[in-house]
């Protein structure tokens, strides 16, 4: 049997990490074998264009220039990590995915977007999207909370400037708008547990059938 695949979006200290970890253990106490990863990464190729796109060094391409790089990390990732997990019957957990470069990227216009997501995705599409929504001021705290607890300097996208990151936001949620039976909007401005008991609850309910189950019996 195939696996899920699940995608974690929302913009910058959203918390899309912390509830990959805690979902994944979920999944693991119900027996399911898990993959946990993230984008752009996944794979050593992939790894190495995240590295370079958050450097800043590929600023100077153009945003035509980063999406087809994040295109190559992500058909790499999707080729080498993605499917092979999911053939085996693995749930794979990602933190981001083709969301992110349709908001991260979107002044060059959903027609490209478009050609680089068949190029490098194709029918691999996520079952489950979870949008972690907080406002930008809030999230732009934490990130710099969490830069300074461990000393790391803002990313290519961490220094973009307030208004930036709220209309990122709102371009997060529009997805939601338009992909209701794919895509959660989830109130990350609360407490972690609360916001991990609300997202098993709907991963119960729509992929791993448990509600409809209990009802049954």
């Amino acid at each position: 049997m195939a696996g899920k695949f699940i995608t974690f979006e929302g913009g910058e200290g959203a918390g899309k990490s912390t509830q990959i970890r805690l979902l994944g253990e979920r999944l693991k106490e119900a027996g399911i074998a898990v993959t946990m990863t993230r984008e752009p990464g996944g794979t050593p190729q992939a790894e190495a264009i995240r590295k370079l796109i958050l450097s800043g060094k590929a600023k100077q391409l153009g945003p035509e220039g980063e999406a087809v790089l994040f295109a190559a990390a992500r058909a790499d990732h999707v080729d080498k990590v993605i499917r092979p997990a999911l053939a085996e019957g693995r749930w794979v957990l990602c933190d981001r995915f083709s969301d992110s470069t349709r908001v991260y990227q979107a002044e060059i216009g959903g027609e490209m977007l478009d050609g680089l997501d068949r190029v490098a995705v194709g029918r691999t599409q996520p079952d489950r999207t979870y949008i972690l929504d907080v406002p930008a001021s809030v999230g732009l705290a934490r990130m710099k909370a969490r830069a300074e607890a461990i000393g790391s300097a803002p990313d290519r996208f961490e220094q973009d400037d307030a208004a930036l990151h709220q209309a990122r936001r709102r371009a997060f949620l529009e997805i939601v708008v338009d992909h209701p039976e794919r895509c959660v909007a989830v109130d990350a401005n609360r407490p972690e547990h609360i916001i991990a008991d609300e997202i098993w609850a709907d991963v119960s309910a729509n992929l791993l059938g448990i509600a409809d189950e209990k009802r049954s019996t």
